[in-house]
C-alpha cells in the first residue's frame, strides 16, 4: 500500500476509533474509508476484522498521510501533534508541533508562531507523534 495515498478518519458514530485506508466519495455526501483487513479493529466484537471494509467517516475528521514517518517509524498525518526534545543540554525542554498542509507541501508548525516549517528528515529523526488535533487539540496550547 502506498503510504502517501492513505489517510485516516473516525467513523460515524465513534469518539476514540480511527481507520486507516483510501479516501472515496460515494453520493454527494458519504466519505469512506476503505480498509485493509488488519487495519481495522471492531470494537463491538473486539475483534479484527477480516476482509476490506467500507467504512462511513466523519469527513472533517479526514487526514492524509504525509508519507513521512517519525522517530519510531510511525506515519505521520495531517493535524498529528509531534513531540521532540532537541536540546541535549535541557532534556525537560520540549518542542511540540502540529503537521499541516501549507501552501506547497507538508509543513509544521510550532503553538503560538506564526512560521512553518517543512516536514523533513530532521522531524523523522527527532519527533515522534504523541497525538493528533483532533483528539487532543490542548497539546498545542501554549504553555508559559
Amino acid at each position: 500500500m502506498e503510504d502517501r495515498y492513505l489517510c485516516k478518519a473516525r467513523p460515524i458514530g465513534t469518539r476514540k476509533q480511527w481507520v486507516t485506508g483510501f479516501y472515496a466519495v460515494l453520493g454527494e455526501k458519504t466519505v469512506i474509508i476503505v480498509n485493509e483487513p488488519e487495519q481495522f479493529y471492531d470494537v463491538d466484537s473486539g475483534k479484527n476484522s477480516s476482509g476490506n471494509k467500507i467504512v462511513e467517516v466523519i469527513p472533517k475528521t479526514v487526514c492524509w498521510c504525509t508519507g513521512a514517518s517519525d522517530k519510531n517509524g510511525k506515519l505521520i498525518f495531517e493535524n498529528d501533534i509531534l513531540s521532540g526534545h532537541i536540546d541535549d543540554e535541557f532534556p525537560e525542554d520540549e518542542t511540540r508541533k502540529r503537521v499541516v498542509w501549507h501552501e506547497n507541501g507538508w509543513c509544521t508548525n510550532e503553538p503560538g508562531c506564526d512560521d512553518y516549517e517543512e516536514l523533513d528528515d530532521f522531524d523523522s529523526e527527532n519527533f515522534e507523534v504523541i497525538s493528533n488535533m483532533i483528539d487532543n487539540p490542548e497539546l498545542l496550547e501554549v504553555r508559559l
